[in-house]
């Protein structure tokens, strides 16, 4: 019997639910974190956006030796946020 059937019966739900509810509760915790992450660097930097912060570098407004690093993290993270929230909205 797989663990997910045993916990299920554990439970006393059904292991389609459980798995269902138990992806959604991680995905949420870590579209959080995604989140959170942004929003750190976007307080950093005093930008709304991995855009916002582009244009900022292109300008030298901030410097492209410092910040090239939190630019591919930025541009990640902002990827990673939408296709948490695309996941989510399909289940």
């Amino acid at each position: 019997m797989a663990v997910i059937d045993v916990v299920a019966k554990e439970l006393h739900m059904k292991p389609g639910k459980l798995l269902k509810e138990s992806l959604e509760t991680y995905l949420e915790k870590r579209l959080s974190k995604v989140e959170a992450d942004i929003f750190l660097l976007t307080k950093k930097y005093g930008v709304k956006d991995v855009f916002e912060f582009d244009s900022k570098v292109k300008e030298g407004f901030i410097s492209e030796e410092t910040a090239y690093d939190d630019y591919f993290t930025f541009d990640n993270l902002e990827a990673e946020c939408e296709k948490i929230k695309a996941i989510l909205e399909k289940l």
